[in-house]
Parts: C-alpha cells; sequence; structure tokens
C-alpha cells in the first residue's frame, strides 16, 4: 500500500502540533502539565463532545446532579489537557522523587514476578489519569510490552507521536500493532511466541460481546480474554493515578484468576466481565481520571431523552 502523502492542510496542522511540543518542552513537565489542563479545562466543556460525557455520566451514575457532572467534565478536560503537556516529559520523569514532576509504582512485586517468571503476559487498562505513563514505567522492571494503537489521521503528527512514545521506552522500544484484523493476528501471534502485550479494554467495540458496564450493556472488546485463555498467560490490571502535575502513580494489581470451567464461551464471557469490573471499579474511585468522552454503550441511549 502506498503511503499517504501529506496534504497542505496537514503539513500546517503538523507545524502547530510541532509548535506546540516545543513550547510544552520549553516549559518543563509542571508548568506543561498545568498550562495544558487549565487550556483545555476552559475550553474542552464547551465543545459538542462533552454532550456526549454528559450524557455517558447521566447512564453511569444517575445519582449525580447537573453540577456535579458538569465539575467531573471539566476534571476530565483538565486530566486529558495534562497527558497531552505531560507528553513529551515521559522519557525524564524519574522514580520515587520525594516531590515535584516523577512517578511511584504500587504492586511492584507483580512486576518482578513476571520478570522472573517469563512467556507471555497480558497488560490491561484504561484511558485513566496519564495512561501514557503506564509502558516506560512498567518498562524499568523488566517487563516491557507491545501495544495496540491507532493511527493519527495526519501522518505527520503520527510520527511525531510515535517518535515520543519510542523515546519514552528507549532503550527498549516495543512493537505498535495498528487496530483491525491485520493487527489483531499479528498481536495473536507475538503472544503465541511468549511476547507481552498491553491493552487499553475501555471502548465500545460493535462487534464485541456483551458485557454489563456500569450496570449497563455494553459491547466490549474480547481479544485480551481471548488470548488469556488460549495461552493461559497471566492477566495484570493496572491503571494511572494522578497524584498532581506531571507526578503520577502506577497501580499494578495481581493477576486475574483466568475461568476454568471448560465451557470455552463461558469462561470468555467470565473473564471479559472480570475486566469490565476491573475498569469500573477505577473509575467509581475518581471519575474524572476516566476520559468520558465515547460512545461507550448501545446507539439507543443516546437517542434525544
Amino acid at each position: 500500500m502506498t503511503p499517504r502523502q501529506p496534504t497542505y492542510f496537514m503539513r500546517i496542522e503538523a507545524a502547530v502540533a510541532r509548535s506546540m511540543l516545543a513550547f510544552f518542552t520549553q516549559l518543563g513537565p509542571v508548568r506543561a502539565s498545568n498550562f495544558a489542563g487549565r487550556f483545555c479545562r476552559c475550553i474542552g466543556p464547551l465543545l459538542p463532545v462533552s454532550k456526549i460525557a454528559d450524557r455517558n455520566l447521566q447512564l453511569a451514575l444517575p445519582e449525580l446532579a447537573a453540577k456535579a457532572r458538569r465539575t467531573i467534565i471539566r476534571g476530565v478536560w483538565e486530566n486529558l489537557g495534562r497527558t497531552v503537556g505531560e507528553l513529551p516529559h515521559l522519557a525524564h520523569l524519574q522514580e520515587n522523587t520525594p516531590h515535584g514532576p516523577g512517578f511511584e509504582v504500587c504492586g511492584v512485586e507483580y512486576l518482578q514476578e513476571q520478570a522472573m517468571r517469563g512467556g507471555s503476559v497480558l497488560f490491561c487498562s484504561g484511558h485513566i489519569g496519564n495512561w501514557e505513563m503506564l509502558p516506560p514505567a512498567v518498562a524499568r522492571y523488566g517487563v516491557p510490552f507491545a501495544s495496540f494503537y491507532r493511527a493519527a489521521g495526519n501522518p505527520l503528527i503520527d510520527g511525531m507521536i510515535r517518535h515520543l512514545r519510542d523515546t519514552a521506552m528507549a532503550p527498549t522500544p516495543m512493537p505498535l500493532f495498528a487496530k483491525g484484523a491485520r493487527g489483531a493476528r499479528e498481536a495473536l501471534a507475538y503472544v503465541a511466541k511468549g511476547g507481552r502485550l498491553g491493552m487499553l479494554v475501555d471502548q465500545k467495540m460493535n462487534d464485541g460481546v456483551e458485557a454489563s458496564f456500569f450496570g449497563l450493556p455494553a459491547m466490549t472488546a474480547p481479544a485480551l480474554a481471548a488470548m488469556a485463555l488460549k495461552y493461559r498467560c497471566p492477566v495484570i490490571p493496572g491503571y494511572v493515578e494522578r497524584l498532581g502535575p506531571a507526578r503520577l502513580r502506577i497501580v499494578v494489581q495481581p493477576p486475574l484468576t483466568l475461568p476454568n470451567t471448560g465451557n470455552k464461551q463461558q469462561d470468555l464471557a467470565a473473564l471479559v466481565q472480570m475486566v469490565n469490573d476491573q475498569l469500573e471499579s477505577w473509575i467509581r474511585q475518581k471519575p474524572e481520571s476516566w476520559l468520558w468522552l465515547h460512545k461507550r454503550w448501545p446507539k439507543s441511549f443516546y437517542k434525544k431523552h
């Protein structure tokens, strides 16, 4: 397939993005996080997509009043802005610094166990906190993992993002599998050969399996559960908690207990549900840390009401 050639407008868009990254780099991690977070907190709630977030909150947390939902949506945008502002600084964040920018890891023992064990392992998480910090933080404990990746529409911006991610993972850059049938086949072969794979499993997949999420039916990608059951490899849940500007806590939890009833479909449904339940428990702790901006539930739930 011939690579898509950038258009004039793509080049302009890329120039703006490059200037923003340079600006964030010059500001340093804390000021970049603060600036981007405050900017998005002001602008984001005015965008039409925030109506989706409000509807999601009505569905998932119906006990919340309108004012509480607006507060959460502002927090969602602030977290997203901070995540973008921190992106050029992830490679330089140090672990266990006493204060200021940096990160810490809870559940180190589960990573160390996997490093000693070797072989296939699946990491599962969602778009919570600064999810971009998960791969480089885990890699520092000897278990770097490959990931699925949705390419940006602009190939020039896509190249910038990939470069930032590779830099954060240095010196152990890992494969990125394109989302879609081909990428799924490549990821399956990678895990079959003993590879480690991380997946963000909190978005809707129309041709997935139905599971409960916040007590509502939600079509969910079954790939992680299918691979885990096929190869009987550990599934390790984890997420990123934001403690402050460019200050993050990576929470790693014990491997999930894989169901083994002998009924493949029943085991698949059970494991998918276990993962959804884990995600829900994290989101409920701090709702503003999750990306509520996509339609997670059936289309009919978003019709005018």
